[in-house]
């Protein structure tokens, strides 16, 4: 006797037991509510902490507001106040010099460190390391330790004089001349190692047959890094430039603890001269004006970089 049993494919016994069930309308909903639970104590918090003050700041940077009386709707008139002030286009331009040179340096630097500590030295590791180590310190810890080394008694001074070299000793950081040079220096010194790690990720994706190759066919180093290493860092080049972009653009911590903005507002940046006007001058309006102008040349930078980099890629 031969008895024949009839296998049933789990899909089928799941779609039977939905049919005796009365279908799954209510659980599909229940289950697609379960997500938002979970996402809505997270979402109430960044609304109440990030969104509501960023779009009620937005809002004031349209009015005269002094933080006591109530706010005056006055259209444009701050970012027209601001781009027609002198000490409004004197910080637009320190700004832009810094953010330049800034990500011009680091990642040049970093570049340059990454293609130097690739090759198989043995002390790679520790140099990678040693590096690296100033990208983690507090950006603040870092101005004050390069701050007392750039004073006007400080080691710098002390070594150029030991060396003979007195007429190089100087005020660094009390002169417009080297002031903001120095604030740069001292960014690039710190950052230079965490650009460091991003271009040694991109080294590594690079095949070594290619290079390999390109060796065999005769190029030698700089043709090498220009035709075969450069065109496989662009994603590479194009995150260190829109990370250096953002930082430089944001910049505050340094300039404050270094400078102070000064010698007379020769260093303010867009983010030192924001901290003034709201809680020096208490003109909230006015510096919510610019902070907004700063979000949106943030932006416009960063989505031309995107840009240009799907462009290269295209």
């Amino acid at each position: 006797m031969v008895i024949s049993v009839r296998r049933r494919e789990p899909h089928r016994e799941a779609t039977a037991r939905v049919r005796r069930t009365g279908g799954t309308g209510r659980a599909t909903a229940s289950a697609r509510r379960v997500p938002w639970v979970f996402v809505a104590p997270a979402a109430a918090l960044c609304s109440a902490i990030v969104l509501g003050p960023s779009l009620l700041g937005a809002f004031y940077a349209f009015t005269e507001w002094d933080g006591l009386t109530a706010p005056k709707w006055v259209g444009l008139g701050n970012f027209a106040e601001f781009l027609t002030r002198p000490e409004g286009t004197g910080v637009l331009a320190h700004t832009l010099v810094i953010v330049i040179c800034y990500v011009a340096g680091v990642n040049a630097v970093g570049l340059g460190l990454a293609l130097g500590l690739e090759r198989t030295l043995r002390t790679r590791n520790v140099l990678r390391t040693l590096f690296f180590l100033p990208a983690v310190a507090s950006p603040l810890v870092v101005a004050y330790v390069w701050k007392f080394i750039l004073d006007t008694h400080g080691p710098l001074n002390a070594a150029l004089e030991a060396i003979g070299l007195d007429a190089a000793a100087q005020p660094w950081l009390a002169k417009p001349e080297t002031a903001l040079p120095a604030i740069v220096g001292v960014m690039v010194w710190q950052f230079s190692g965490y650009h460091m790690l991003i271009y040694m990720a991109g080294l590594q994706g690079i095949q070594a047959q290619v290079r390999e190759a390109a060796m065999v066919d005769g190029a030698g180093t700089w043709r090498l890094f220009r035709h075969i290493v450069l065109p496989q860092l662009r994603p590479a080049i194009a995150i260190g430039v829109a990370l250096s972009t953002i930082l430089s653009f944001t910049l505050f911590d340094q300039v404050m603890a270094l400078t102070g903005g000064g010698p007379s507002g020769k260093t303010d940046t867009l983010g030192t001269y924001v901290y003034k006007q709201a809680f020096v001058n208490g003109q909230y309006g006015y510096s919510a004006a610019v902070a907004l102008l700063l979000v949106g040349v943030v932006c416009v930078a960063a989505v031309g970089q995107l840009r240009a980099l799907r462009t290269e890629d295209s």
